[in-house]
Order: C-alpha cells, then sequence, then structure tokens
C-alpha cells in the first residue's frame, strides 16, 4: 500500500500530520460507501501550519490587502485565530477580490477571483483532509489538480489508448463555462456521498456564497465554485466525478462495441473510440447527461473528429482529411516515425504559441528600458519554462520556432527604447552569440 505522502501534493509533511491522513484514507479506502462524520478534527494548529507553509505567497492580496510577509508577521497568532473561529463557526469566508485576465488571442477576457491570504490558508487545510477521501473514490482517466499526476501523464496515456486502437474517432469535450456554471445543488449531494462532517460542510457553503467583490460592489452568485480558490478545483473534480468519469466506466463503455477511453484534465476532456458508431452514441447522449446536472456542450469547440491512422505505405497523413484535435496545449495529429511506420505526434497547437508569442511581446515592451543582461535573464527563465512544458518528444522543432520568434521580439523591442534604431541586427546577433539564449529541450523524452 502506497504512502499518502505519496499521493499528497508538496515535499514530505511531518509523521503527525502524515499518519492522521493516511488513517482518513485507510478508511475512505476500505470503506468506499461510508459517509464520514467526522473529519474537522483532524485540522488542527499543525495541519494549518503545513497549510500555510504550502500556499503559494507571492500572489496578489485579497479585498483586505493583506500579504503573505504581513500574515507571516503574527504567524502562530494568526493561524491559532483562524483555527479557533474555523472551530467555533464563526469564521467568515471573504468574498473574492474580481480581477479580469486575457483569455485565448487576448480579444476576450475572463473573470478570476482573488482570496484573501488567510482564507487560502484554510482553503488549503479543508482540501488537504478532503483529499486524502476523495484521491481513493477519483479514478485514473482524470489528472488535473491531483497528486503526483500531471498534464504529461494525462498527454501519455492518451497516447498509448490512441495507438492500441490504431486511431478512430475523437470527441473534443469543451463544457461551457464550467467553473461558472457548476450546480452548488447538485455538488452539495454529490459531497452527502463521502463527507457529512457539519463543521466542514458548513464551511464550504460559506465558500460557495461568499460572494465576489468588484469595484467596490458584492455580488452572489448562485452557480460556480469559489474563484480563484485552493477548494475550487478538488469540489470542480468532486463534480466531474460523479457527472463524467463514473458515468464513463460504468455505464458508457459496458455498452460499447469497441475500444474506447476518457482522459479528463479539470474540464478539458477528450474521448477517444475505436469504432464510429460508438462516438456517435455518445456524442448523441453527453449533452442530455450534461445538461441533467446543469451544465452544456459549447455548440463550437465541442466536435468529433475522423481520426484514423493512415493506411500502410501512405506518403502523406492527408491531415485535413483525416483531420487533427488539440488538448492541453498540443495538436495531436498522424506521422512517421523514426521506423517508417505510422504513429500518434504532438506539437504546440497554434493557439498556445500565439498566446505565448503575444505575452513575451507584452513583457518585452513593459521592459524594453530595463538593462539588458537582466532582460537576458528573465528571457532565458521564460524559455526554460517553456521548454519544461512544451518540450516533449516529437515537439523540436516548435520549440526552436519559439525561441527564434521570441529573439526577433525582443529585437524589435529594444530598437524602440528610443525613436533612433540603436540595435541593428547584426550587433544583436553578435551579442546573442556571446550570450546565447538557452537552447530546445526535449523535458519529456519518447513514450516507452
Amino acid at each position: 500500500m502506497a504512502s499518502l505522502e505519496g499521493k499528497m501534493a508538496g515535499t514530505p509533511i511531518s509523521g503527525g500530520i502524515s499518519t492522521k491522513l493516511q488513517r482518513i484514507a485507510e478508511l475512505a479506502r476500505e470503506a468506499p460507501e461510508r459517509a464520514f462524520l467526522s473529519l474537522a478534527h483532524h485540522i488542527d494548529i499543525e495541519l494549518l501550519r503545513e497549510a500555510y507553509r504550502r500556499t503559494r505567497k507571492n500572489g496578489a492580496p485579497g479585498i483586505d490587502g493583506q500579504t503573505a510577509e504581513q500574515y507571516e508577521a503574527n504567524l502562530e497568532e494568526n493561524l491559532q485565530s483562524l483555527l479557533d473561529r474555523f472551530k467555533s463557526g464563526r469564521y467568515q469566508a471573504p468574498p473574492v477580490r474580481r480581477v479580469y485576465i486575457p483569455k485565448g488571442d487576448g480579444s476576450k477576457t475572463r473573470p478570476i477571483g482573488i482570496p484573501t491570504f488567510e482564507d487560502k490558508v484554510l482553503q488549503r487545510a479543508v482540501a488537504m483532509v478532503l483529499t486524502a477521501v476523495y484521491e481513493q473514490d477519483f479514478l485514473d482517466c482524470s489528472y488535473g489538480f491531483r497528486p503526483e499526476r500531471s498534464a504529461h501523464q494525462a498527454l501519455n496515456e492518451l497516447w498509448h489508448e490512441v495507438m492500441k486502437m490504431g486511431g478512430g474517432w475523437v470527441y473534443e469535450v469543451d463544457i461551457q463555462n464550467f467553473f461558472e456554471e457548476l450546480d452548488h445543488g447538485h455538488l452539495r449531494s454529490f459531497l452527502d456521498r463521502r463527507v457529512r462532517d457539519g463543521v466542514l460542510r458548513r464551511m464550504i457553503d460559506k465558500w460557495l456564497k461568499a460572494g465576489v467583490m468588484e469595484e467596490g460592489r458584492q455580488s452572489y452568485p448562485e452557480s460556480g465554485t469559489p474563484q480563484g480558490g485552493v477548494i475550487s478545483p478538488l469540489l470542480a473534480n468532486v463534480y466531474l466525478h460523479e457527472v463524467l468519469d463514473t458515468w464513463f466506466e460504468k455505464e458508457v463503455r459496458p455498452r460499447l462495441k469497441g475500444r474506447a477511453c476518457l482522459i479528463r484534465y479539470a474540464d478539458d476532456v477528450v474521448m477517444a473510440f475505436e469504432l464510429e458508431q460508438d462516438a456517435a452514441c455518445v456524442v448523441e447522449v453527453l449533452a442530455k447527461r450534461l445538461a441533467r446536472f446543469g451544465l452544456s456542450l459549447h455548440p463550437e469547440k465541442s466536435r468529433l473528429v475522423r481520426f484514423l491512422r493512415p493506411p500502410r505505405g501512405a506518403q502523406s497523413s492527408r491531415q485535413e482529411r483525416l483531420g487533427t484535435f488539440d488538448l492541453l496545449g498540443f495538436t495531436h495529429y498522424w506521422g512517421k516515425a523514426r521506423n517508417g511506420s505510422w504513429a500518434l505526434k504532438r506539437k504546440t497547437s497554434k493557439d498556445r504559441m500565439r498566446r505565448s508569442l503575444k505575452r513575451v511581446r507584452e513583457w518585452c515592451r513593459e521592459h524594453r528600458h530595463y538593462p539588458r543582461p537582466w532582460q537576458h535573464e528573465q528571457l532565458s527563465l521564460k524559455l526554460r519554462g517553456y521548454y519544461n512544458y512544451y518540450g516533449i518528444s516529437g515537439n523540436f522543432e516548435a520549440l526552436k520556432k519559439f525561441q527564434q520568434r521570441l529573439a526577433a521580439i525582443w529585437w524589435r523591442w529594444l530598437n524602440r527604447r528610443s525613436q533612433r534604431k540603436s540595435v541593428t541586427w547584426e550587433r544583436f546577433w553578435d551579442y546573442i552569440k556571446r550570450n546565447p539564449l538557452p537552447r530546445p529541450v526535449i523535458a519529456h523524452p519518447a513514450i516507452p
């Protein structure tokens, strides 16, 4: 039996906390139908210290303006006060501060919420306890915001499944405004099946009802998870575990005639089918299934893609005819492997490439007057971060293209530091030769 430390996010935690959470996990695993009536007592000062340690310290402050550094100045007193208010029910969940960030190509924005720092700490503590329970229930098909699971694992599993099928039909599922439309009533009924501790449930209800503060006005959305909250991804996983994952595994797959799989990373979902008739049946019923729980499919972004492996001897995959699909920032297509056979390939999607370059352009514009060595250092860090995510086998050319375009964008903005063109391409290239930008790296090598 794997230890809980291996399943919990973050670095190893103290023995007392680990033992407590391990015991919760064991009870949940031994009794899959059990509803826990008493969990809040596991949240003590030691667990809050660990929750504080795991909470991001450089995030923007919430509506109270308090930073992590200010909270840390009287850490023990603040944590004890937080624990007392939580245990007694006096803790009032503050509204989140709403801000808007660019979405997609930047032509649209999407709202995000910023909780107070103290609220993040308490949400983290509650999430740690609930994770010990729900990690025993969640299925292998879900990867988002789970301990020791990643986007690259989701991509690898999809690769294996599609290769086993030899291609087929892929359904890109886009749940419209999922985090805003999640129904509170259904969420509570799902939580009832496993967690009935009164203190925890009242706390979750407070977060669901906390509201949003925007330009001095407070509103109270009737649906959705706490925006930007640490608890939000876990609640979303509980919701989609019931609505999609268990439904697909227990009700859908047994009725299909061919192979099929579902891969989910938070609300990013792809279903792959060996047979077209199986795909057509699921497409027909999925919208009804989601509607039953207050959700809907995006009419344009949800689509069924014909994704058959090209026949042996074919010189071209004819992508325009066979189709491609996207998942987690990568476009999937059929390409030739080194041995000449057809294999599932992945490359950075055009949309993600554009968005990343747009962010680089904005950064260079804002920092063009900073010293060039400092800019070089920061852009190098950005490149390494980009390679760390997009550096998968077969994607080297896209990494190289990104590096080249980043260099060109940087050169253009260095020339805009004054009205006179101060840096010729030759001078800039000579500087790059002496101070090279990080070369593309395949951080995630070939799948065995």
